[in-house]
Formats: C-alpha cells, structure tokens, sequence
C-alpha cells in the first residue's frame, strides 16, 4: 500500500517540470533529490505516520512468537480482554437467513464504502483549504481511528456504549432527559448496525483520506493559476476542473482502498459484541466467513462465500479504474 501511495504521489507531478530539469542538466538522481522529493513532502509525512501507526498497532506477531504473557505488548494483552468478554457475552443467532447478512454488508459498503470515499475528499478538500497548524490538528482528530485501530479503539468505543448508565452515552442522554433508562447499545438488534456504520465511517478516514489530503496538497499551483484565466471563479469550480482531474491516481488508490475496506472490515462488530454478533443485527459477510470457517469448521462453505466476496470487491474496484484511470 505505501508504495503504491508513493508511486501516485511521483504520477501526480507535471511532467513538464521535470522536463525542464532535465533540459537544465540535471540526471535522473537528481531530479529525484531536487524535483520529486520537495514536491512530495506531504506524502512522506503520511507514510511516515502510517508506518508509525502500523508498528504501533501490531499484535499479531506477538500472539505467534511469544509464549511468555509477561512479555506481551499491550495490544496484545487488550485483544486478550476483549475476546475473553466477548466470548462470555455472545447470543444464540445459528441459522439467521443469508440474504439478510448480504442486505447488512450492501448497506454497511454503499453507506461506510461511498459516502466514506465521498466525506473523505470533502473533509480532506476542505482541510487544504485551512493554514498548515490547523489542518495537521484536524487531519489527526480524523485520521485518529486509524492511528489506534483495533483493540485500543474497541475499549473507547465499548466505554461509550457501555449498557448501562455508566455510559458515556447513556449517561448524556439520561442528563439531557431523551431516556429515563439506559440502552444495552451493544446488544439491542435496532441499534447495533447504526453504531458499527458510524464507527465505520469514522474509522475510514485512513490511507484513503490521508492519500486525497497529499494529493491535493502536491497539486501545482500554476494549475488554479491557469484556471482562473480561463474564467473558473469559485473554490467548488476548481474542485471539479483542476483538482479531481489533476490527482486521478490518489482517487483512483482511495477509491480501491474504501472499496475493499468497507466490504472486509467486520473487525468492528466482531470487537463490539462478538461473533455472531447478537440477532445476527450487524453480522457482515467477513463475520459470517469467519463463523463458519474459523468457529464451525466448515471450510468448504467458507471458501466459497469468500470467492463472492472477491468477485464483488473486484466488480467495485474495476468500475473506480474506469471512473479514476488514467486514460
């Protein structure tokens, strides 16, 4: 993934500027040093942080290499918690009709997968827009279920939805007068699928937004310049003539990112309440692959809604190359 955000990043510079070093003398190192790199310092911060946050977040090698639990890292050591309180708090829900989950991950991807992509490049836009101080503070406010992803953002959100009127929610709610008792958040069926798309469309603010937010950040200036000669008069005007058509491969990376993470992420409700999750409320096809291959055992089921589940992924990742390719 970062190399591919690298590549979109060296794409989007005009080739006419590096033309022009190499008419200046210039050889093809130093046109890296002297060209690429400067005009790509936005996209290096990114990965810097995104390799910041991947190391941060990581257990998964920890829970194979190590077997001595006083040397687990806290990741690992919060994922145990949750899943020994899950595995206490899950509810009957075998034999829930399969159209029904299909129903639940068509509604989680169209709602978390394109109004995701749609807020992330309009929040990443209008943080472009801001001075560099308040824009990196904004830009960490949003990109900050990315950065603690996983285990550590499930305990905040559990802390939240808590069902009972230690709740953040609950307790707000109940001070303001909206209910006189509290809500088992986590449990009701009504409520379950709503919280895990709004975590969900926070939680996409990620690669995706901070791959848009460089993208418009690296784009030249010269562009707007040569715009507002032409009679583009407003910000929403170059929007549509000058920014989206001049960072295609940052639309194009973004739009294949929030694809395939809407329809694989059930990471969210399975570290809320569980898998199955209860009534089957918010059980995405990743849960139900899960169920069945990792709980059940039954691989030859499993195997075969994951060749689907591909085949849907690659239908909506081909049409965002029509739409964002180059041509």
């Amino acid at each position: 993934y970062n190399m591919i955000i690298m590549k979109t990043a060296f794409q989007s510079i005009p080739k006419s500027l590096i033309e022009s070093a190499r008419l200046d003398g210039a050889s093809f190192f130093q046109v890296l040093v002297r060209v690429m790199v400067p005009l790509s310092k936005a996209t290096f911060a990114v990965l810097v942080l995104y390799y910041g946050v991947a190391h941060w977040n990581s257990w998964f090698g920890a829970s194979i290499y190590l077997r001595d639990s006083a040397l687990y890292p806290l990741q690992l050591v919060m994922r145990n918690i949750l899943n020994a309180l899950n595995s206490n708090a899950q509810m009957e829900g075998i034999g829930a009709d399969e159209m029904a989950q299909a129903a639940e991950l068509m509604k989680y991807a169209l709602i978390v997968g394109v109004g995701g992509y749609v807020l992330s490049f309009l929040l990443a836009w209008a943080l472009a827009n801001l001075h560099s101080v308040p824009r990196t503070i904004c830009a960490l406010i949003l990109y900050s279920p990315s950065m603690t992803t996983g285990v550590a953002m499930t305990v905040l959100w559990k802390i939240m939805f808590t069902g009972d009127q230690t709740g953040y929610i609950n307790s707000w709610l109940m001070e303001l007068g909206v209910i006189n008792e509290p809500i088992i958040w986590l449990v009701d069926a009504n409520y379950l699928l709503p919280i895990v798309i709004i975590i969900g469309l926070w939680s996409s603010m990620g690669v995706g937004f901070l791959s848009i937010l460089a993208g418009i950040l690296n784009t030249d200036e010269s562009l707007y310049e040569a715009a507002a000669i032409d009679g583009v008069k407003n910000r929403f005007q170059e929007m549509i003539y000058v920014t989206i058509p001049s960072m295609k491969p940052q639309m194009l990376f973004a739009a294949v990112m929030q694809i395939v993470g809407a329809f694989q992420n059930g990471a969210i409700a399975s570290m809320l309440a569980g898998n199955p999750t209860p009534g089957y409320a918010a059980q995405l096809i990743v849960n139900h692959i899960e169920d069945y291959g990792f709980i059940r055992y039954e691989m030859g089921y499993a195997a075969a809604v994951s060749v689907a589940l591909l085949l849907i992924v690659q239908v909506f990742s081909a049409l965002s190359k029509k739409l964002f390719g180059e041509d």
